[in-house]
């Protein structure tokens, strides 16, 4: 079996905040068994704590190993799991060390290093003295990659995606063995993952527990890298050590989970020991602050089945799990909890749920109480039985242990009224011994939260006002963002409408020139210009008219002149064009439209083509409308001659019908 090693420590020579290194006194108790060692440095101390790993370092002043608080916390880091910093003085109120080891029944030469330290190992074996934590029960774990990707090349990416995969695997196996953690003892984790080519740029994992009971240790490998390191406090905390062979307290827990947790906790005689509620509280939090009040028998929830939260607690203590089996109305809650307040329904549900579990063991325990022996352990049988052992077998298994006697008889006879009177004091002496502890824990935790809430009123102050400036930011960037989006559409339609005018342009500036040009070889006699339509058809001749126009002289061209009639060769009439050429035959209507009113409709007039327009030769042109007009002229008269014929010949009928 492995002897209890405790280190006390004393400074004998030199200041931790000189320039020069200071020496030690070192005094080394196993099993009561004490050696010593003077005048080391503190580097060969923790040689030998990394070899022996000691319970306990004991000292009067932790601030004997390190100048500051960055220098004790790197000295903290490096000790091994298990080994436990304690300040035998107290916490953040010390008492001498003098008068402690007067309290505890020995003196010392304060004067003398080796004796003071040997007085530090004494008093942590005796359970006096706090525990110096400085580190959160949460671990941070961080894999990302082990170098830079560098500036790239060809095989930039191949290389990113290799680089990536690492971190990706070594991101998968370490939260598979959290998962495994997880199912195990309960312990709850968090993982936040960035994703990158191939992979994870980086991994962040937040485990709920203490870095020695994780089994993920640091490592680098060629392309990925692995952190582990324990969450800093906002400040030194210091936690009271426990007396020497004393045994914790059973007790009743009742938990109401959530955003906000309730937290009730009964004896197993039914008083109550604690009854709080803590918004946003950590379940290892939960865990730590129900171990102080004892050891929990039964674990409690006033709904069932038991929430799985309330569940990984319960598990964390191997408690027995309890419920109410039915629901349980508010009324009856409000009853429950009447005789011993409660401030909200979060603490009001959970020691309903104490109070409940606590009623349903009464009956039992009152048998126990009537059956134990006088001297019996009476609370331990209370677990057993709990925990399913039957009441005779309880008694038997405490009584075999030897932990039943709690005081042995005394050899000779007391007299009741002195015993009475010694019970009486000894009860008054324990009261006023764990009130003396309990004000003093409040004072202390008092100051804590004060500076705890100073601490944490600055830092609030602070993120609000990064937040604000973040919102500033963050909404100028929105707007900036919006108004860049909208001009850049208003851009692009501005874009594309100079697109679109730009040939429009092009297509004038196009026609225009035809228009010079045919204009030129007008004024030059070189030809006559001629319009042409594509097709006889009030479209076409609409299209024409606005792209070239269609006035009063002109002369066009049909180039299908089928399918028009007599309402189509109206408009160009009235539109006084000087003549239409066709290069075939037109309907009869619309040549009696165009002989009607005078327009000249000439064939196979020879044309030299120029998209839409076309050139004929002046004389041509003009020799051919002179003899369209002379064969109108003949057309006209002949038409007059028939008419007049007509009307004689309709006189001769009606003067042969008169004269019959």
């Amino acid at each position: 079996m492995q002897k209890r090693i405790i280190y006390g420590i004393d400074i004998a020579r030199g200041s931790s905040r000189a320039r020069e290194l200071p020496r030690y006194a070192l005094a080394i108790l196993k099993d009561g068994e004490v050696s010593h060692q003077s005048m080391l440095r503190r580097q060969k101390i923790f040689n030998m704590i990394q070899k022996e790993r000691p319970e306990i370092i004991a000292v009067d002043n932790i601030f004997e190993l390190a100048a500051d608080r960055n220098e004790l916390l790197s000295l903290m880091e490096r000790l091994p799991e298990g080994v436990k910093l304690v300040q035998v003085t107290g916490g953040l109120h010390p008492e001498p060390l003098v008068r402690l080891a007067r309290k505890h029944g020995f003196s010392f030469d304060p004067e003398n290093p080796n004796e003071e330290a040997e007085a530090c190992a004494r008093l942590a074996d005796m359970g006096v003295g706090h525990e110096v934590s400085l580190f959160e029960d949460i671990t941070k774990i961080k894999v990302s990659r082990a170098r830079s990707l560098g500036r790239g090349g060809w095989s930039q990416n191949r290389y990113r995606r290799k680089v990536h995969g690492a971190v990706l695997q070594r991101s998968r196996e370490i939260e598979n063995t959290l998962r495994d953690l997880s199912r195990e003892k309960g312990i709850r984790f968090e993982a936040v993952n960035v994703k990158g080519f191939g992979g994870y740029v980086r991994s962040e994992f937040t485990v709920y527990a203490k870095r020695g009971e994780i089994p993920i240790h640091p490592m680098a490998s060629n392309d990925a890298q692995v952190s582990v390191r324990s969450v800093e406090r906002d400040k030194i905390r210091y936690v009271p050590l426990k007396p020497k062979n004393s045994r914790r307290k059973f007790t009743i827990v009742g938990i109401d989970p959530g955003t906000t947790v309730g937290i009730a906790i009964l004896s197993l005689d039914g008083d109550l020991l604690y009854l709080k509620s803590f918004r946003g509280i950590a379940p290892d939090e939960v865990v730590k602050l129900i171990a102080e009040y004892g050891k929990p028998a039964v674990i409690a929830s006033d709904v069932t089945p038991m929430p799985s939260s309330v569940e990984k607690i319960r598990r964390s203590f191997n408690a027995v799990p309890a419920s109410p089996g039915i629901e349980v109305s508010a009324e009856e809650k409000i009853a429950l909890g009447k005789t011993f307040g409660y401030s909200n329904d979060h603490e009001r549900d959970a020691l309903t749920a104490a109070l409940l579990t606590y009623r349903s063991y009464k009956n039992i325990f009152t048998r126990i109480e009537k059956k134990a022996p006088q001297n019996a352990d009476i609370e331990l049988i209370k677990f057993h039985v709990i925990h399913g052992i039957p009441i005779e077998a309880a008694i038997e298994k405490v009584q075999a242990s030897g932990e039943p006697e709690k005081s042995k008889p005394k050899e000779r006879a007391e007299k009741p009224e002195d015993r009475a009177i010694d019970e009486t004091l000894l009860k008054m002496r324990e009261t006023i011994q764990r009130q003396s502890e309990q004000i003093q824990n409040l004072q202390e935790y008092l100051e804590e939260l004060k500076e705890e809430l100073i601490a944490k009123d600055r830092k609030i102050s602070k993120l609000e006002s990064r937040l604000n400036s973040f919102k500033k930011e963050a909404y100028s960037e929105i707007r900036k963002s919006k108004e860049i989006q909208n001009r850049d559409e208003i851009i692009e339609s501005l874009k594309k409408e100079v697109s679109k005018k730009s040939k429009t342009i092009k297509e004038l500036r196009r026609r225009s020139n035809k228009l010079r040009k045919i204009q030129k070889m007008e004024v030059r006699g070189e030809g006559t210009a001629v319009k042409v339509i594509a097709a006889f058809t009030k479209e076409s001749i609409a299209e024409t008219k606005e792209k070239y126009g269609l006035k009063a002289g002109d002369v066009v061209f049909l180039e299908t002149p089928s399918g028009g009639g007599a309402a189509t060769a109206q408009i160009l009439v009235e539109a006084g064009v000087r003549a239409v050429l066709i290069p075939e035959d037109i309907s009869h209507a619309a040549n009696e439209t165009f002989f009607k009113g005078d327009v000249p409709v000439l064939k196979d007039i020879p044309l030299e083509r120029a998209e839409d327009f076309a050139m004929a030769d002046p004389e041509t042109l003009k020799a051919a409308i002179a003899a369209w007009e002379k064969e109108a002229d003949a057309k006209r008269h002949k038409a007059k001659q028939d008419e007049l014929q007509s009307l004689f010949e309709e006189y001769k009928s009606e003067r042969r019908r008169g004269l019959v």
